[in-house]
């Protein structure tokens, strides 16, 4: 049961006087009211009065504390004040009338009228067995009627009490999730931007790498060929600074919702990466099966970004020249297979902080698909994406699938990331 009670040491202070203060009030209305003799148009008090008055009146001031116990001794005393002849109206139960009210602020709506009910029926039938000529009283009906009015006052207010309570808490918890959401969004961006600067760096650098290479081993051998090998390096670092610029230029739009003046990658450009790759000595096979259809947006940049990210690990990691790609169009998946002939675990100089692996799963799961990656039995490395070519996530796929490699695989990884 619910009891009202002040939280702060000052306000209980304060509402323990208000209640003294009402007590005293109650004690002086219900003297007045039972001490009024109506046939002799006289005020006659008696001791039996002061006391059973004083009592239900100055209870009151434990009334939030002990509603139920505080509405008994009103009630008690008011039956005991009947059956020694105290006529009393509305004024002379001003205990009873408080006691119920409190009880009704305090509990629920079946305590409150059960509670009521019982208090209305105790005081009626105490009159009728002092007095058996007066249960057609108006007296009677005026006792039931001064016992609910304060029942339905008192539910009422304990149901304002409620609704402003869920409403305080419905806006409490609101601003805690606004906050909340917007810190998720801005982890979100941060993520996606990161993704995007590795899968662009990443590439462009190694392809970069790739070329100098060339160009160093050409000085030596093939004089005549170094400027071939430069122009590339020249073609790849301004694609990635273009690319750079357009990811850059989207923290600097106001408006969310611009587009952005360039391009956004997808299969169309595929093309175009596998050329760059062959550019810097890398010759990528590709094959497709089906028939192509059109990813959505979201998930045509996945595919781009993690056919880029898997050729990048192969020249970066495998030390082989040629790689696979396969392109399998199901009715409603498309999946991407890169294959290489390398070693399955190789090394590296740095182990434990590459992205590329997680990206590539981050990528798959924002669209619905998934991403499985290890070595191959007859040595080499395999990524394989599933991507949905429908918009929305992979029916019976969630969201994270596909992240529960196996820890034989962990190293190989790592090593590819």
């Amino acid at each position: 049961m619910a009891v009202m009670t002040a939280k702060r040491p000052g306000a209980q202070a304060r509402v323990r006087v208000k209640d003294v203060l009402l007590a005293a009030v109650v004690f002086l209305l219900s003297m007045v009211a039972v001490s009024i003799i109506h046939e002799q148009h006289r005020i006659s008090i008696r001791w039996q009065a002061v006391v059973l008055v004083g009592t239900s009146s100055f209870a009151l001031v434990w009334r939030r504390r002990h509603p139920f116990g505080v509405l008994v001794v009103a009630v008690a005393c008011a039956v005991v004040l009947q059956s020694l002849g105290f006529r009393e109206g509305p004024l002379g139960t001003s205990a009873v009338i408080l006691s119920v009210y409190t009880v009704a602020a305090c509990t629920d709506r079946r305590t409150t009228w059960t509670t009521a009910c019982m208090s209305a029926s105790v005081l009626v039938g105490a009159a009728l067995v002092t007095d058996p000529r007066t249960w057609l009283s108006p007296d009677n009906a005026a006792m039931l009627a001064w016992t609910a009015l304060p029942a339905a006052v008192g539910d009422g207010v304990r149901s304002r009490r409620a609704y402003v309570a869920a409403v305080e808490e419905r806006a409490e918890h609101a601003e805690r999730t606004r906050e909340q959401e917007a810190r998720q969004r801005v982890a979100a961006e941060r993520m996606r931007i990161a993704r995007e600067l590795h899968d662009v760096v990443a590439h462009h650098i190694a392809l970069i790498n790739a070329q100098a290479g060339v160009a160093v081993h050409l000085v030596e051998q093939r004089p005549e060929h170094v400027l071939t090998a430069l122009e590339g390096i020249r073609d790849v670092s301004q694609s990635a600074l273009d690319e750079l610029r357009a990811t850059v230029s989207l923290l600097r739009q106001p408006d969310e919702t611009a587009a952005p003046r360039d391009p956004t990658p997808g299969m169309g450009h595929v093309p175009d990466l596998l050329a760059s790759f062959d550019r810097a000595g890398l010759a990528v096979k590709q094959t497709v099966s089906g028939d192509p259809q059109p990813l959505p947006p979201a998930a045509d940049l996945a595919a781009y970004r993690i056919i880029q990210e898997a050729l990048t690990n192969v020249r970066k990691h495998s030390g082989v020249d040629q790689a696979r790609l396969d392109l399998s169009y199901l009715p409603n998946l498309l999946t991407i297979t890169v294959q290489d002939d390398g070693p399955s675990q190789p090394t590296r100089s740095d182990p434990g902080k590459g992205h590329g692996l997680i990206g590539m799963r981050e990528r798959a799961g924002t669209v619905g698909g998934r991403v499985q990656a290890g070595p191959r039995a007859e040595g080499g490395f395999t990524v394989i994406a599933e991507l949905p070519l429908l918009s929305g996530t992979a029916e019976g796929e969630p969201a994270s699938a596909g992240t529960d490699e196996t820890a034989s695989r962990g190293t190989a990884e790592e090593g590819r990331a």
